[in-house]
């Protein structure tokens, strides 16, 4: 292993979190749900830990990695990561597991708060609808294919294995106790204007439109039923629906509970970049509370205001 004086870093540090082997072995197995051999493995450096499972440790043991890597003062470190939801491999499906199984795992702490801030609909929202997701997908991957040959809607083909693991993200994001969203006042016009380009050009034709189209129905419908109620019906679990009146310029993301946060922010279409840093956090928050107060209520609170929203929607999405 080269250029491995960071991991001993590392690893010294999780001795001294728990001195004793049997402990950390066992402590890790619990943390990364792994077995003993797999855990003694990581110790022996045979295998070094996923960037995913040293941050999961990090966050839950107090770990500081920037110490450890020698980032400078004042420096925030994030990690960038690319699922390839067309072709799957083991450590991404790994990794699509485990950020499913984190999500669970909220469900035991009543005061977890999630809060996401979006210019674009979240896969949180549109992950349950088979057309939408594809096309977020298409999008994403024309915004990021190489060469000038464009590929249509049709041949963007999500795997079988893909489409389980979206929607048991999509069931689990339900079980989150507390969550807000705070969307963009032009997302759905800007998602249409998407959609009637790549029509415009050839890329999706009148029936793959229809079918976009029925899906962004089906999805008002729903968003209408949560914001009225104010929590998934499926669970109980409360929601709050926010429309900003300011621009959002991403879709931006943090996740506090008892045991870890975690914040995010979208970039590129596909990627995704996160941290554990407390301060980029709590700057994450101040932000999230001042979009708050600069945006209308429409969930529970204000019948007319709500009814008045979904329909100006409705009308957005007929005008495709």
């Amino acid at each position: 292993m080269k250029n491995d004086g960071w991991y001993d870093s590392f690893l010294d540090a999780l001795s001294i979190k728990y001195p004793k082997k049997t402990q950390l072995i066992q402590e890790l197995m619990d943390l990364l749900c792994i077995g003993q051999e797999a855990a003694y493995r990581r110790l022996r450096k045979d295998v070094i830990f996923h960037a995913y499972e040293i941050a999961k440790i990090a966050s839950e043991w107090n770990v500081s990695l920037d110490k450890i890597i020698d980032v400078a003062p004042g420096k925030i470190s994030f990690q960038m990561q690319l699922v390839d939801y067309f072709d799957l491999s083991n450590q991404d499906e790994y990794l699509f597991q485990s950020i499913i199984e984190d999500i669970l795992y909220t469900s035991d702490f009543p005061e977890t708060e999630y809060m996401d801030t979006c210019n674009k609909l979240p896969r949180s929202l549109f992950a349950g609808y088979n057309y939408l997701n594809q096309f977020y997908l298409f999008r994403g991957f024309s915004n990021t294919i190489t060469g000038e040959k464009s590929v249509p809607f049709s041949e963007v083909l999500i795997p079988e294995k893909s489409r389980r693991l979206t929607e048991n993200f999509y069931q689990a994001v339900k079980q989150i106790p507390n969550t807000n969203f705070i969307l963009d006042y032009r997302l759905f016009d800007n998602l249409i204007s998407d959609v009637r380009f790549f029509y415009s050009v050839r890329l999706i034709t009148d029936e793959e439109k229809k079918f976009i189209k029925n899906d962004l129905y089906a999805l008002l419908d729903y968003l209408s039923e949560v914001a009225s109620y104010g929590y998934y019906p499926e669970t109980k679990n409360k929601v709050s629906f926010y429309i900003s009146q300011l621009s959002v310029d991403t879709n931006y993301s943090y996740i506090i509970t008892d045991k870890a946060n975690v914040c995010f922010v979208r970039a590129f279409d596909r990627y995704e970049i996160h941290t554990h840093n407390e301060e980029m956090i709590e700057r994450f928050k101040t932000m999230m509370k001042f979009r708050k107060r600069t945006s209308i209520q429409i969930s529970e609170v204000d019948a007319k205001r709500r009814i008045d929203y979904f329909e100006k929607q409705r009308q957005v999405v007929e005008s495709l």
